[in-house]
């Protein structure tokens, strides 16, 4: 910024009495101290912002640890020219010497709180990760919702789970993931997973601080990439969305792309858009939807049964001896049962399961 647009600009604050002016990119402390002295009011640059909008959002334990890492690391590289505040001594009787400034006191607390929250945050992957580690002991696929912000992932993850999380018309409206099960067309269960929504030139330091939050997309075997349809910059959406899950290593991860909210469009997402969107996504396909209005929801679930890599479904008849009703049990919760029938010994039933369903039943599969 020049000294002729700084000038524009500081004519404009004291005509219109601003006492805020946001910055859509990254300023280093310097030219934050310089910009607020010339201007006379607060600057506050994107990656500042977003992280307010974060720490409004933050509900769990987990959500504070990871906006409070992303702050104190963003803050501790521009402690430096916060006024005359930080160079105070901090010396006094029975030190040695003149003790340490305020601004090295303030440095060296800031790198102990980022190494306990890293500490922390470690032990809460560990944690997701035996979370993770028991639903696979569950022959059970997860199947992740991931997009950009306010693109309507948390409605289509009430709409398809019933599980009632929050979903509101706002930036970052889902800090922390939820997972619900997801019964599909034929039966087949799967987990799914609602994650935090992505957003254009994602600041490294919150990349790094959801690390814990991201690796439920990483791990998953199937994306839902949320897009609103109906935004003038969709294709640049799909594009950022692509980006950061290049960044996160989850780029190879199948993925379906759903065009949503195409009930705020005039007509239905046509070809021409969907195939733009596609491309930019770098999807197999779209499949265009409405959330809200349930509208597409059907659709949607065949092809992610369709497209899930792995398992497939195939018919099989077993025999349960009489008492063995916990496998019975899981026949019925994993697979999808075509009929039962008992007689004096035992239950017989034909069902479709898939091969590790199957493989925990081997002994009770009868030939053919």
């Amino acid at each position: 910024m020049g000294s002729g647009k700084l000038e524009e600009l500081k004519q404009r604050v004291s005509a219109e009495s601003i006492d805020l002016v946001v910055m859509d990119q990254e300023i280093s402390g310097t030219q934050q101290r310089n910009l607020e002295k010339a201007l006379d009011c607060r600057i506050v640059d994107r990656t500042q912002l977003i992280l307010d909008i974060f720490a409004r959002r933050a509900r769990t334990r987990e959500g504070h640890l990871q906006v409070e890492l992303a702050q104190l690391s963003y803050l501790l590289p521009r402690l430096v020219g916060k006024g005359l505040a930080m160079s105070r001594l901090g010396g006094g009787i029975g030190t040695r010497g003149p003790g340490e400034t305020r601004l090295e006191t303030d440095r060296r607390r800031i790198r102990l709180r980022i190494k306990r929250l890293n500490e922390e945050l470690a032990t809460v992957r560990s944690s997701r990760g035996v979370q993770r580690r028991k639903r696979q002991s569950v022959p059970l696929q997860t199947v992740a919702l991931a997009g950009y912000t306010n693109a309507g992932k948390s409605t289509l993850f009430n709409r398809l789970t019933g599980a009632g999380v929050v979903a509101d018309s706002r930036l970052f409206a889902t800090l922390d993931p939820t997972v619900r099960q997801l019964v599909l067309p034929k039966r087949r269960r799967v987990l799914l997973s609602d994650t935090v929504g992505f957003i254009r030139n994602l600041p490294t330091t919150l990349v790094e601080a959801f690390r814990a939050t991201l690796e439920e997309v990483v791990e998953a075997a199937f994306l839902l990439h949320v897009v609103d349809a109906s935004a003038e910059s969709a294709a640049a959406h799909c594009a950022h969305v692509r980006q950061v899950l290049q960044e996160i290593g989850a780029e190879n991860t199948p993925q379906l792309l759903v065009l949503n909210k195409t009930d705020q469009l005039d007509g239905a997402a046509g070809p021409s858009l969907t195939q733009r969107l596609v491309a930019a996504a770098g999807a197999r396909e779209g499949v265009a939807i409405s959330a809200m209005t349930g509208a597409g929801c059907g659709e949607l679930l065949d092809r992610v049964e369709e497209l899930l890599p792995g398992e497939k479904l195939q018919r099989a008849h077993f025999h349960f001896p009489a008492g063995e009703t916990r496998s019975v049990h899981l026949l019925h919760e994993f697979g999808n049962v075509i009929s039962e029938s008992y007689d004096g010994d035992g239950c017989h039933v034909e069902a479709e399961v898939t091969d590790s369903v199957l493989g925990r039943l081997k002994k009770y599969a009868l030939p053919g």
